[in-house]
């Protein structure tokens, strides 16, 4: 008689397995990240407070966010918001936004798995984001606390500024391999004059 054949189920890992890489910005492939997009209306304080009582961030205008390590909270759309959570406290946040939100005409989503986190470190990312962009990466446009969605070359992204020289990437997990290729090429390409610096 055979023995049972158990499966073995491995722990989650990110897009890339931790890639990083230096050049003009240092590049870094951001652990698991637990992020929950919150669709409703944002005039409702019922649901403000539980965005807010989840992440506890305080909740961003329209272009902003705020991220504090694995915590944050984001201004996505007119009435849709992206709440950053440690990946490990994904299932009971759920659990604790559909619970204040059960007479709320709203969404809740589990975005986690389907997307991939970079952060880049330098002051040269805001260079590295600028030749991939089509948005305003100017210092006076793109200030420590904004955010956009917007799009890298081909593909969709959300871009962040946590401070002038602290930047986040989000895109689609099945795009990550692109994204880093398209990081890491802006990256090590010689410095251009973009916002008056010379190179």
């Amino acid at each position: 008689m055979s023995e049972p054949v158990t499966a073995s189920v491995s722990a989650p890992v990110s897009a890339l397995g931790g890639f990083r890489g230096d050049g003009l910005a240092r590049i870094e492939e951001g652990p698991l990240q637990g992020m929950i997009a919150l669709k409703g209306d944002l005039a409702d304080a019922k649901i403000r407070n539980a965005a807010t009582g989840v992440t506890g961030i305080d909740l961003p205008g329209p272009l902003e966010g705020t991220i504090e390590g694995d915590r944050g909270l984001a201004w996505m759309a007119p009435d849709e918001l992206l709440l950053f959570v440690p990946y490990a406290e994904v299932s009971r946040t759920m659990g604790t936004l559909g619970r204040a939100l059960r007479a709320r005409h709203a969404t809740v989503a589990d975005m986690s798995d389907a997307r991939a986190v970079f952060r880049l470190y330098g002051t040269g990312g805001r260079e590295v984001l600028a030749r991939l962009t089509p948005a305003d990466m100017a210092p006076a446009a793109f200030r420590p606390g904004s955010f956009r969605r917007t799009r890298l070359a081909q593909v969709p992204a959300a871009i962040w500024c946590e401070s002038n020289d602290r930047f986040g990437v989000i895109c689609f997990r099945s795009v990550a391999v692109y994204v880093r290729d398209l990081l890491a090429a802006a990256t090590a390409a010689p410095s251009a004059d973009y916002f008056g610096r010379g190179g």
